[in-house]
């Protein structure tokens, strides 16, 4: 009997139609998605099991699945479970055609034929029915033919059961499973106006699905908090993206769920593989700011006379915010009158309503601090004592006040200061130090130190 030879390629390209055909009864899928590369997937199937017991193939699931964490519901028995994950690709076809006939065709329309010996390193041996051998340093020249799909290769990841049905109709069957390489996290820009005194934000969410597959309408849950895992989640690859806009209004809804808030978004999205998308969260407008500049001094180091300029707001509703603010990034810009200018970013962590969050944007180009120790005296082997001098210098145009945090350490008592403190903690003391425009303040501080 004449074995019928076929293209690898032909191979390749029908096993993926026949493949995605049997993703048509999926009836529902949602993802819940994590901070901590995890995603938690709900698939809902309608599928004609056979009575009795037999075999059920789900394609089109995660890469990146944990196989331990899958879990199946139907009207029957799961005998076994197995997930499936050796895909073909040309190299694994060849290894396993190894003493076994190919064929191959040049770009010329020349034919070989016979058993491959080796296939390696893109480099191929054949043995001619002479028993002679040919060697292929480039098979990449050559198209080739194989009579069939070896056993044990698919085309895309497949959990397979052993299932023994308790009817022969159609059934809703629902699998649930973790899977690496999804993660999620909120961006947000932020527009002061003119004086500093108010800002407009603007608050995106980023999803990231490298799980190595499509969620195609799928509903979108986005768990924030920082939730703990029994294993550290594998390493994910890195891909090249796609990224994907939307942009309206009051998309999700924002609701407690154990310690952590759940985003719903609204409506179905699709998630593609390697794809980052991004969803408006939420806007808020008009929301009342404080402008700080702050130079923090250590006990022993002293800085580099930087001095940072802070933005602090309330994230309340009488302050026009008051939502639970994922952990992301905050862009910040301003107009310079003519167009918006990116001005700093810092982060925040996950931060709930009616507490303050506190952005560091930059240094202050216009304010200078200059610190040095005047003074340490030993009094005893017990006790000494140690004396700084804080100049700031205030270049601006404008009165300013310079909130001056200094870390002394333990077992200290202030000896004399020339401005009022505040006692933070029992290492740290803050000033609030008012500096005319073109002007210098000095600060002074001895501090006695008792072991």
């Amino acid at each position: 009997m004449k074995t019928k030879i076929i293209s690898i390629f032909t191979i390749l390209f029908l096993l993926a139609a026949v493949m995605s055909a049997q993703q048509l009864n999926q009836k529902e899928i949602a993802v819940t998605i994590y901070n901590q590369n995890l995603g938690v997937v709900k698939d809902l199937r309608e599928i004609t099991i056979p009575e009795g017991i037999s075999t059920l193939r789900i394609v089109d699931v995660a890469q990146l699945i944990d196989p331990t964490s899958v879990h199946i519901k139907l009207n029957g028995d799961v005998l076994e479970q197995n997930y499936q994950y050796d895909l073909v690709n040309l190299a694994k076809i060849l290894n396993k055609y190894v003493d076994r006939n190919i064929s191959m065709i040049s770009k010329t329309g020349e034919l070989i034929e016979g058993k491959l010996i080796s296939a390696n390193g893109g480099q191929i041996v054949i043995q001619n029915k002479t028993g002679g051998l040919l060697m292929i340093p480039n098979f990449n020249e050559y198209r080739i033919n194989v009579a069939a799909l070896p056993e044990g290769l698919i085309t895309k990841p497949t959990l397979v059961w052993m299932v023994n049905s308790k009817t022969n109709k159609k059934q809703d069957v629902e699998i649930s499973y973790q899977t690496g390489g999804m993660n999620w996290h909120a961006e947000y820009v932020a527009v002061l106006n003119k004086d500093d005194s108010k800002m407009d934000l603007n608050s995106w969410v980023s999803i990231e699905n490298n799980s190595g597959t499509t969620y195609k309408d799928a509903k979108i849950k986005l768990v924030a908090g920082d939730i703990h895992r029994a294993t550290q989640p594998a390493p994910t690859p890195r891909y090249e993206k796609n990224i994907a806009y939307a942009s309206a209004e009051d998309q999700f809804q924002e609701q407690a769920f154990f310690e952590y808030h759940i985003y719903k978004l609204q409506r179905p999205a699709t998630i593609a593989n390697n794809e980052t998308k991004q969803i408006s969260l939420f806007e808020a407008n008009n929301i009342s700011i404080n402008k700080k500049y702050l130079y923090e001094s250590g006990a022993y180091n002293q800085p580099d006379g930087k001095v940072s300029v802070v933005v602090e707001f309330v994230n309340s509703k009488k302050n026009n915010l008051g939502v639970p603010m994922p952990k992301g990034k905050v862009r910040v810009y301003k107009s310079d009158g003519d167009a918006i200018e990116f001005i700093g970013e810092d982060f925040v962590d996950h931060t709930p309503k009616n507490e303050k969050v506190r952005l560091t944007i930059g240094n202050a180009f216009d304010v200078v601090a200059k610190e040095k120790m005047t003074n340490h005296r030993k009094i005893s082997n017990r006790s000494y004592e140690q004396s700084w001098e804080i100049k700031l210098s205030n270049r601006k145009d404008e009165d300013i006040v310079v909130d001056v945090v200094k870390t002394l350490g333990l077992n200290w008592e202030v000896i004399d200061s020339s401005s009022e403190f505040v006692k933070e903690d029992a290492r740290t003391i803050s000033f609030k130090i008012p500096v005319k425009k073109d002007g210098t303040t000095k600060l002074t501080l001895t501090v006695r130190y008792n072991n």
